[in-house]
C-alpha cells in the first residue's frame, strides 16, 4: 500500500507558520488592549470615582436616623435650588463632581520601588564579591570585578522571588575568562549555587559571544501526576515530563480534577529509531522500577513484553498472566531460558523479514508486533551465574541489542549506579537512550549520559526525578509518572486504582508445560513456559 502524504496543515513548516501567526495575533491583541486601556484610563478613573461616591451616599443615607431624613432631604433640595439659580451654577457643580470622582477613583496602589531594597542590594553585593577572584585579572587596566566595586556594572538584569532570593540574574564577565573550559564553568556555577541559595535548581546559559551568563531558578517538576493513558502514536513512549522550554510538544493529562498540558520526554522506538534501546541507572529507591513499570504499561498497548526481575522483590507481580506479558522471571534458570528464547526469536524475525524482502512481500505480521525485553538489575543474575558456573544473562542480550531494531525488538535495562561496572560492553554500546534517576553527582550523570547536566542537582529529590538524554540530544530534566506497585501496602488507593486500570486483562492460568522454542511466539498469547518449567 502506498504511503499517503501528510496533509499540508500537519506538516512541520505549516505548524511552525501557524504557531507564528497565533503568537503574532496574540501580541497584536495585547498591544491593542494596552492602547485602549491607556486611552480610556481617565474615563475608567471617573467612573470608578462616581461609583465610590454613590456608595458613600447610600451608606450615609442608611446610617441617618429616620426622624432626621426629612430635614436632610430639605437641605439637599435647598442646595440644588441655590446651585440652579446661581450663574454658571450647574456647570460648576458638574466640574466639582467630576473632580471629586477623579480624586476618589485614582489608583491608590503603592508604586513599586525602583531597584532592589537594602536586603536585596546586600545579596547582589555578596554575589559580586564572591565572583571577584574568578572574573578579575591582575593585568586588567579597567577591571569589571574588583573588591569594593559596583555590582550594577556587572549584573545586567536581576529578579527576586517572594522569599527575597535571587530568581533570575544576567551576569557580565570579562572576555579573557576561559568560558570554554568545563572546569572554569563548574567553579562559577558552584559559587553561584552556594551564594544565591541552596536547595534550588539553577539553569545556566553561557553566551560565549556576548560574554554573559544567565542564571535562572527552575521551578520543581510536578511529582504527583499519576500514571494514565498518554496520547501517543505507536512506537512512542513517554519517559516523563520536563521543562516547557526544552521541548515543543505538550500532552493533555488529568491532574486531579483538572486537565493540564505538560511537556513530555518522548522516546521513539522501532525500525527507524536511532535510539532503539534504553538504559536506566539510579540508586536504591530512586524510581528505576517505577520507570520500567510505566514503560511496560505503555508497551502493552501495542506489543508483547518479557520481564526479567533480578531484584526478586515482586515489583512486577501485578503483570503476571496479563494479556501481552510473555513471562515474568525472578530466578536465574527462568531468566536464562527466557533470554535464550528472546535471542532465538530475534534471529527468527530477522530471517523471516529477510526472506519476505527477497520475495518482494511485506514482513510477516508476527514480526511487525513489537517485542520488549525488560531486564531489571542484571548484576544480581551475574553474581549468581558466576557462583553456579553458568552463563551471564547479559551475554544473551547481544543479539537483541545488535539486531533488535531491524527485528522490532526493544531492550530496556535498569541497574544501580554502584553496580555499573557489571554491565557488559554490548549493553553500554547499544543503549543510546539513557536515564539517571535520584540524587547523583554531576560526574556520575555525565558518565552515564555522556554529557553534563545544564542544571544543578539537588540533594533531596522525589522518586522518579532525574535526567534523560536520547542519543546525542540535549540533557533534559525528567520526572517519571507516579506508577507504584499496586500490590504494595504503602501505595495509596488512588495510585493503586490508577495502575490497575492500565493493566490489560488476565489471559488465564499459567501453564507449567515445556514449549517448543523453535516455534515463533504467538502475537497475543503468553510464552516462555519453558522458563517456568526450568524454574520449577
Amino acid at each position: 500500500m502506498a504511503r499517503r502524504p501528510l496533509p499540508r496543515i500537519l506538516s512541520k513548516d505549516s505548524a511552525q507558520i501557524a504557531r507564528t501567526q497565533i503568537a503574532r495575533s496574540r501580541e497584536l491583541a495585547r498591544t491593542a488592549a494596552d492602547s485602549a486601556t491607556d486611552v480610556l484610563h481617565p474615563l475608567i478613573t471617573v467612573t470608578r470615582g462616581l461609583r465610590l461616591l454613590a456608595s458613600a451616599g447610600r451608606r450615609r443615607w442608611a446610617d441617618t436616623p429616620k426622624d432626621k431624613r426629612g430635614p436632610l432631604l430639605f437641605f439637599v433640595a435647598s442646595v440644588f435650588l441655590v446651585v440652579a439659580l446661581m450663574p454658571y451654577g450647574p456647570l460648576l457643580a458638574v466640574v466639582t463632581v467630576m473632580a471629586a470622582a477623579a480624586w476618589q477613583g485614582r489608583d491608590r496602589a503603592p508604586s513599586a520601588p525602583e531597584g532592589p531594597d537594602e536586603s536585596q542590594t546586600e545579596r547582589l553585593q555578596a554575589l559580586y564579591e564572591a565572583l571577584v577572584p574568578y572574573f578579575s585579572g591582575p593585568e586588567d587596566p579597567a577591571p569589571l570585578y574588583a573588591h569594593g566595586g559596583e555590582w550594577e556594572k556587572a549584573f545586567a538584569a536581576h529578579e527576586f522571588d517572594d522569599a527575597g532570593r535571587v530568581g533570575h540574574l544576567v551576569i557580565r564577565y570579562p572576555a579573557y575568562f576561559p568560558d570554554g573550559e568545563p572546569a572554569a564553568r563548574a567553579r562559577i556555577e558552584q559559587v553561584l549555587t552556594s551564594k544565591a541559595g541552596r536547595g534550588r535548581e539553577y539553569h545556566f546559559t553561557w553566551d560565549e559571544e556576548g560574554n554573559q551568563l544567565t542564571v535562572t531558578v527552575l521551578p520543581p517538576l510536578p511529582a504527583d501526576i499519576p500514571a494514565q493513558h498518554f496520547v501517543t502514536a505507536p512506537g512512542e513512549t513517554v519517559l516523563g515530563y520536563t521543562d516547557p522550554s526544552e521541548v515543543q510538544r505538550t500532552l493533555p493529562l488529568s491532574y486531579g480534577e483538572e486537565q493540564i498540558d505538560v511537556p513530555p520526554v518522548v522516546w521513539r522506538t522501532g525500525i527507524r529509531s536511532t535510539e532503539p534501546h534504553l538504559l536506566a541507572m539510579g540508586h536504591p529507591g530512586s524510581g528505576t522500577s517505577t520507570l520500567l513499570r510505566s514503560i511496560v504499561l505503555q508497551a502493552l498497548r501495542y506489543g508483547d513484553v518479557l520481564i526479567v526481575d533480578g531484584g526478586g522483590t515482586g515489583e512486577y507481580a501485578c503483570l503476571t498472566g496479563r494479556d501481552g506479558v510473555l513471562a515474568v522471571e525472578c530466578a536465574l534458570p527462568g531468566a536464562l531460558a527466557s533470554l535464550e528464547w528472546a535471542a532465538q526469536e530475534t534471529e527468527r524475525r530477522l530471517i523471516a523479514i529477510n526472506l519476505a524482502r527477497q520475495a518482494g512481500d511485506p514482513p510477516p505480521a508476527d514480526t511487525r508486533r513489537p517485542l520488549w525485553i525488560v531486564l531489571d538489575r542484571p548484576s544480581v543474575f551475574a553474581h549468581l551465574a558466576t557462583a553456579d558456573g553458568r552463563k551471564d544473562p547479559q551475554q544473551l542480550l547481544q543479539v537483541p541489542l545488535r539486531h533488535g531494531r531491524a527485528a522490532n525488538v526493544t531492550v530496556v535495562v535498569a541497574e544501580q549506579l554502584d553496580s555499573a561496572e557489571t554491565l557488559t560492553d554490548a549493553v553500554r554500546q547499544h543503549t543510546r537512550a539513557r536515564v539517571v534517576l535520584g540524587h547523583a553527582a554531576a560526574r556520575q550523570v555525565e558518565a552515564v549520559l555522556g554529557a553534563p547536566p545544564n542544571t544543578t542537582p539537588l540533594t533531596h529529590v522525589p522518586p522518579g526525578r532525574g535526567y534523560a538524554r536520547l542519543g546525542s540530544g540535549p540533557v533534559h530534566r525528567l520526572q517519571v509518572p507516579r506508577t507504584p506497585d499496586p500490590y504494595d501496602d504503602a501505595t495509596s488507593d488512588a495510585d493503586r486504582q490508577a495502575v490497575l486500570e492500565l493493566l490489560p486483562p488476565r489471559t488465564g492460568a499459567v501453564q507449567a508445560e515445556p514449549a517448543d522454542l523453535s516455534k515463533p511466539a504467538p502475537a497475543t498469547a503468553p510464552v516462555g513456559a519453558e522458563a517456568m518449567a526450568a524454574e520449577s
